[in-house]
């Protein structure tokens, strides 16, 4: 499965708040970052944009794959199906 092209951060968030269980945590100015304690206690930050660059999304993926020790590929199946 590719990765979605027209993902915004709000709903990156939900899912990641659904599936995973991150918290916001705090923002500064447009970024949003997040924590889980899943596997260990893990933070990602988020830009706050309507459509998220597929290179950052990228990047925030592969960060959330190594933290919850899955192939990517599984990870993005896990959220967007």
């Amino acid at each position: 499965m590719k990765i979605p092209r027209d993902l915004g951060a709000g709903e990156l968030i939900k899912l990641l708040r659904k599936k995973y269980g991150y918290e916001i945590t705090h923002q500064t100015g447009s970024h949003i970052r997040l924590t889980t304690t899943q596997k260990g206690e893990h933070s990602i930050t988020i830009p706050n944009h309507n459509y998220l660059k597929i290179g950052t999304l990228n990047s925030i993926l592969t960060d959330l794959a190594v933290h919850m020790e899955r192939e990517k590929q599984v990870l993005i199946k896990e959220l967007f199906e």
